[in-house]
Order: structure tokens, then C-alpha cells, then sequence
């Protein structure tokens, strides 16, 4: 019998908290984001974890770490991988949203942040993303699922877009209404593929400006 597929996204960032583009820059997680990464750790007490994944980046290391003391699952092997890693913003990371926002107009940033194909001047677009994070996905992550293990994924809002876009077998264009909420759990039962069989989503209150 094949195991639980739980994904998490890295809660609030000091950049988050700044509302700025971090992609690639490692920033740790606010005191707030320390809180709220225990929370997200009770969503899934009552589930067996197997083994875990993280990024390479701080923000996601941090949250796995909360999550699994609170759930008191102290001796989870956990790999780390920059297949995980948040994407590129390239010439936009660091620059704060809300003012970009302002300047690209609505429509460029919508793209922007959203589209699956946009280019990012010297960063990654989704679609770019998607050729690192799903053969890791395929490849590291899946086989252990279909043996039967509980995984856990903690990663990015982008990267784990693009592992939902192959799960639920999303279009291009439906890509750009899906976001992995901060403080939200999502379990997936999947096939042999990877493909969803069935989704469950926990989600603790949160509010974040990202």
C-alpha cells in the first residue's frame, strides 16, 4: 500500500515580512514564522512521517525543523536538495512587490508572479523551475511513496507549484490560480505516476504580506 505525499511550504521569512522577492537569497524565518511553523507541525501529529525533504535554503530547513520537534518525530532522516530551491527572481530579488507592482503595472506582474512560461530578466521562469524540481520529485521523492512511506516535502511556493502542477495534471494556463498558501498542509495520495488519486488540505491561520 502506497504512502502519504504531505507538502508544506516554508513559513514567513524576514524578507516575506518585508514583502520582498527572495528567490535564490537565503533569509531566515521570523519570530512569527518560528510560531506558525509549530502549528503547521500539529496539522500532522497524527500522521506517521517516514522521511522528510527540504531545500537547501534556511527558511525551509527552519520549518521542517519545527514542524517535526513539534510532532515530536525526532529521528526522521531528511534530505536536503536545491531541486527544492525557491525560483530564480533574478533582477527582481530583493525589490519589494508591492512597488514593482506599481511600476510593471498589473498585468506584467500578474505574469510575472503567476504564468507558467514568463521570462525574468537573469532568473527562472515556472516553466524553468519545473525542469529541476519534478525529476527530483519522479526520481527521489515518488519511489518512496509507492513502497509505502509517509514523505514530507517543506519547500517553496514556486517549487512546490510546479510539483502540484504534475500531480493534478494542471494546464499551463491553470498554473497561474494555484498557490500553495502559507501555513497549509497538503496530503496527496498519488499512483504509481505520481498523479493525485486523492487530496486532502490542513491549513492554520495565517497572515503574511507575500
Amino acid at each position: 500500500m502506497a504512502g502519504k505525499l504531505i507538502l508544506a511550504r516554508h513559513h514567513e521569512s524576514e524578507w516575506n515580512k518585508l514583502g520582498k522577492w527572495t528567490g535564490l537569497r537565503d533569509r531566515h524565518l521570523t519570530e512569527y514564522g518560528f510560531e506558525k511553523s509549530g502549528d503547521m507541525g500539529l496539522l500532522i501529529k497524527d500522521l506517521r512521517v517516514d522521511c522528510a525533504f527540504a531545500s537547501m535554503q534556511v527558511r525551509s530547513i527552519e520549518t521542517l525543523s519545527c514542524m517535526l520537534n513539534v510532532c515530536e518525530r525526532y529521528q526522521v532522516p531528511t534530505v536536503h536538495s536545491a531541486a527544492l530551491n525557491e525560483r530564480d527572481y533574478g533582477e527582481y530579488t530583493g525589490k519589494n512587490k508591492w512597488e514593482m507592482e506599481q511600476i510593471l503595472g498589473e498585468e506584467e506582474f500578474r505574469n510575472l508572479r503567476r504564468s507558467w512560461d514568463h521570462p525574468i530578466p537573469g532568473g527562472e521562469s515556472l516553466e524553468k523551475v519545473s525542469e529541476r524540481t519534478v525529476p527530483f520529485f519522479l526520481e527521489k521523492i515518488l519511489p518512496l511513496v509507492v513502497e509505502g512511506k509517509n514523505v514530507l516535502v517543506v519547500a517553496h511556493g514556486n517549487s512546490l507549484r510546479t510539483v502540484i502542477k504534475y500531480i493534478e495534471k494542471l494546464s499551463d494556463d491553470a498554473i497561474a490560480d494555484v498557490e500553495m498558501p502559507f501555513g497549509a498542509i497538503i496530503i496527496y495520495d498519488v499512483d504509481d505516476q505520481g498523479h493525485m488519486l486523492n487530496k486532502e488540505v490542513r491549513q492554520t491561520q495565517s497572515s503574511v504580506p507575500a
